[in-house]
C-alpha cells in the first residue's frame, strides 16, 4: 500500500487557463488541493470561470464529487497575479509551446514562490532539460503530461530532465496516485516522452495509408477504433502481446516492419489543413464533414464516453491488482 498524503493543505498553481489548464486546475481541486489558477492573458480568467464550472458539471454528472459543485468552486481561486502562488508548494505551467512565453511565465512563478516550490510544465513538445534550465534552483523542475479531461483519465507523464532532483520527482510520483493517476515515470527526458511516440507513429503510417490510396480516412479510423480501441483500456501493448502468445510476433516484424512509413515530413493532407486553417471539431470543418450541430453532438457524446471509459479502467484495473 502507498502512504496516503493529505492533500487538503497543500496548495497548488496552475498558469495557463484554456482547456487544458482548466481541465487541470478540476483535476487538483477534486483531489482534495486549495488550487490558485494564473491567467497569462487577460481575456482568459473570464472563459476561465466557463469552462471550470462547465468541467465540474461534467465531473458531477459522472459521480467524481463528493461535494456540490459550489464548494469545488470556492477552492479555486483565479487571478492575473503570480503572488498568488506565494504559499503553494507545486505549480504547473500549461501556456503555448513557446520557449520565451514558457521562461517568462517561470521567471513569474520563481519570483512568487518559495525556492523549494516544484515547477512543472505540462509540455508535451520541448524537452523538460531544455526548460529546466529556464528556472532558478532547476533541480526542483519536471515535466507532469496530463492527458484530456485531466480530471477523467488515469493517464499521467512524469518526467524528470537531466538536472531533476529525485526528492522532487518521487514527491510528485506519489502524489500524482492521490490524483487518481496511474502515472508513468520516465527518468530519462526523451523527446515527445512515450505515449506521444507511440501515437505519432500511428498518426504517420495512417496518413501514409491514405495518400497512397490504399485506405479512406473512415475507414482507417474505423479499423484502429474497432481492433486498437476494443482492448487498450485494458491492457498495454505488451500486455497485448502476452494475452495473444509471443511466438509469432518475431515473424510478423521481420514481414511488416520493412513495409512501414519512414518519412519525416509533415503529411500533406496535414499540411493542407494548416493551409485552409482548418480546426476540426472546434470549426465543424476538418478532415471529415459535418454540421456545427453534428459537432456540438460529437462533443457531448465524447463527455459521456470519457465518463464511462474512466469508470470502466477503474474497474478493472483494481481487478488486475487484486
Amino acid at each position: 500500500m502507498r502512504p496516503k498524503i493529505d492533500v487538503s493543505e497543500i496548495e497548488t498553481g496552475v498558469v495557463g487557463l484554456g482547456m487544458m489548464g482548466t481541465s487541470i486546475a478540476v483535476a487538483l481541486c477534486i483531489a482534495g488541493h486549495p488550487v490558485k489558477a494564473v491567467a497569462p492573458i487577460a481575456h482568459e480568467l473570464e472563459n476561465a470561470r466557463k469552462s471550470i464550472a462547465r468541467q465540474l458539471q461534467h465531473a458531477d454528472a459522472s459521480g467524481l464529487l463528493q461535494q456540490p459543485i459550489s464548494f469545488y468552486m470556492n477552492r479555486i481561486r483565479l487571478s492575473e497575479d503570480y503572488f498568488v502562488f506565494q504559499n503553494c508548494r507545486l505549480v504547473l505551467e500549461c501556456v503555448i509551446e513557446d520557449k520565451a512565453a514558457k521562461a517568462r511565465v517561470y521567471r513569474k512563478i520563481a519570483a512568487a514562490t518559495g525556492t523549494d516550490t516544484v515547477i512543472s510544465s505540462n509540455t508535451s513538445a520541448i524537452p523538460v532539460s531544455d526548460l529546466q534550465e529556464m528556472v532558478p534552483e532547476p533541480g526542483r523542475f519536471l515535466g507532469i503530461h496530463w492527458a484530456e479531461p485531466a480530471y477523467m483519465t488515469r493517464f499521467m507523464e512524469i518526467t524528470k530532465g537531466i538536472r531533476t532532483e529525485d526528492r522532487y520527482a518521487d514527491w510528485v510520483y506519489q502524489l500524482a496516485h492521490q490524483w487518481g493517476k496511474e502515472p508513468t515515470f520516465l527518468q530519462k527526458d526523451i523527446r515527445g516522452f512515450v505515449t506521444n511516440r507511440l501515437m505519432y507513429a500511428v498518426y504517420r503510417e495512417i496518413f501514409h495509408l491514405v495518400a497512397k490510396g490504399e485506405t479512406t480516412i473512415a475507414d482507417a479510423d474505423k479499423a484502429f477504433r474497432y481492433d486498437a480501441g476494443s482492448w487498450m483500456t485494458y491492457m498495454g501493448i505488451f500486455e497485448r502481446m502476452e494475452q495473444q502468445g509471443l511466438s509469432d510476433f518475431s515473424k510478423i516484424f521481420q514481414r511488416i516492419f520493412p513495409k512501414l512509413d519512414n518519412s519525416t515530413e509533415v503529411p500533406q493532407l496535414m499540411q493542407e489543413m494548416v493551409k485552409t486553417k482548418v480546426k476540426g471539431v472546434q470549426q465543424a470543418r476538418g478532415l471529415y464533414t459535418y454540421t456545427r450541430e453534428e459537432a456540438a453532438a460529437w462533443e457531448k457524446s465524447f463527455a459521456e464516453f470519457n465518463k464511462e471509459i474512466y469508470q470502466l479502467a477503474d474497474q478493472y484495473q483494481k481487478i488486475k491488482n487484486e
